[in-house]
Parts: structure tokens; sequence; C-alpha cells
């Protein structure tokens, strides 16, 4: 997943007016091609509240822990 279509994924789930068959279909994809486990925490949780770009961002520099 391109940088410009994570971004463009993550402005449709904060414009809001989906439903929520089509933000678990995008937040899949979402961790899938982003590789971070709780996309959607970024995306709703965070605080202060992060931009798309900024929630894109995040979860490309995510990185697990390796044990």
């Amino acid at each position: 997943m391109t940088r410009e279509a994570a971004v463009a994924l993550v402005e449709r789930i904060k414009a809001g007016g989906v439903t929520d068959r089509q933000v678990a279909a995008w937040s899949h994809a979402l961790r899938r091609g982003l590789g971070h486990p709780r996309v959607l925490d970024l995306i709703f949780l965070h605080e202060p509240e992060l931009t798309a770009e900024q929630v894109v961002d995040e979860a490309l520099a995510y990185r697990p822990i390796a044990l």
C-alpha cells in the first residue's frame, strides 16, 4: 500500500458517514498495508488527535518488539 493510498483511507475513516463494514475492511487493509496492529487507535484514540498524514507516518514507523 502506498502512503498516499493509506492517507486517503484514513481520511475516509476520519470523515465518518461510512458503515461499520467499510471501516472494518479499510482498517484491515491499513493493518496489512502498514504493519501497525492497532491503526484504529491512532485514528480515534490518540491524544492529541493526529492528522491522516500523521496517522500513516506513525503506523509506518511502528516496529514490533523482538523477543
